[in-house]
């Protein structure tokens, strides 16, 4: 006779076979840890309909803002894990852990890893009324006029906050200019069109119509090569072409269970996952916002995970030394 553990054991693990098998259904729910319209809501919008299809289940986006990102990516950690509660989220999953001494989720412990989405490129953005035309020049003027400008960004642990903490970085400027966190993307943009503030570093979702519309200043771009594909980028050198010896920042997003999910059931949205990231409507979507969409190993869950440990070493060494922490 099987002892009564023993049979628990097989109850539970017959019951996860059968909650696998009839996966999905219902609705399942991707939360995006940020306010509606902003390029990481628009990446998880166009990932949902590419992934109604090859899931056979509705997709419904959920908006959890708040704390840099780390509310909704708290409220995902401690929901079931059954497969019905995802995350979308950006290069914040690697900066929480230093930008915020007290987290309530381990990035590499409460999640299972699902694949990378795609890859933002960064641009690096002045206001209009600056003198400078060229990157040379823009790096000039700012080394020249140390103390007196402004660096714009959408909040501590925003993309465009880790894009001017890694270019003052590389440039050992970390005091030349001054830091001003906004309440978000579009406030910091209309200040920087508006002549508030200086300089902000964010990504193509963001910055290319402004580029286009003359309302901005464009000086470089942040990817290792050349945005070559880009109609208005393609001709923007890249920071490690002007100097920066290795600089690459792009804004992943990746795709996220909570710990405990059943293998079976991260492996069908895995496989979703890859299905949609071949969807020539996606990938026409993600091309028009200036992302790339992962074609690279990182689409599997163990490299996806790796990856992210290896930002997440990257990133405590940048913010580690601006000194700039969330609490």
């Amino acid at each position: 006779m099987k002892k009564p553990v023993t049979l628990a054991i097989l109850a539970l693990s017959a019951a996860l076979g059968a909650q696998a098998q009839s996966f999905p259904s219902k609705n399942i729910s991707i939360v995006v840890p940020f306010a509606a319209g902003g390029p990481t809501d628009r990446v998880a919008r166009d990932l949902a309909d590419a992934l109604r299809k090859p899931l056979g289940a509705t997709i419904v986006i959920e908006n959890a803002a708040g704390a840099g990102s780390t509310i909704g990516t708290a409220k995902v950690a401690r929901a079931a894990p059954d497969g019905y509660t995802l995350l979308l989220t950006h290069i914040g999953m690697a900066s929480a852990p230093a930008l915020y001494r007290k987290l309530a989720y381990k990035p590499l412990e409460d999640f299972e890893y699902l694949g990378i989405v795609n890859d933002v490129p960064m641009t690096l953005i002045g206001k209009p009324q600056l003198p400078a035309t060229t990157y040379r020049d823009f790096e000039n003027y700012i080394k020249a006029n140390a103390g007196k400008l402004n660096l714009a960004h959408a909040g501590l642990g925003s993309a465009s906050h880790l894009c001017g903490l890694m270019w003052q970085h590389a440039l050992k400027l970390n005091t030349a200019m001054t830091t001003v966190p906004f309440g978000g993307t579009a406030p910091a943009m209309t200040a920087l069109m508006g002549g508030q503030v200086d300089v902000m570093c964010d990504q193509t979702t963001n910055t290319t119509s402004q580029i286009e519309s003359g309302r901005v200043k464009a000086f470089a771009v942040t990817t290792a090569k050349p945005l070559s594909n880009h109609k208005l980028l393609k001709d923007y050198p890249t920071l490690a072409e002007m100097g920066l010896k290795n600089f690459n920042l792009t804004i992943w997003h990746g795709l996220y269970a909570p710990k405990g999910t059943p293998a079976a059931v991260t492996k069908k949205i895995n496989d979703a996952l890859k299905v949609a990231l071949k969807d020539p409507e996606f990938i026409k979507r993600q091309e028009a916002l200036g992302a790339l969409v992962a074609t690279d190993k990182r689409i599997e869950p163990a490299e996806h995970k790796a990856f992210v440990a290896d930002q997440i070493n990257k990133l405590k060494t940048v913010i580690d030394a601006a000194g700039q922490y969330a609490d």
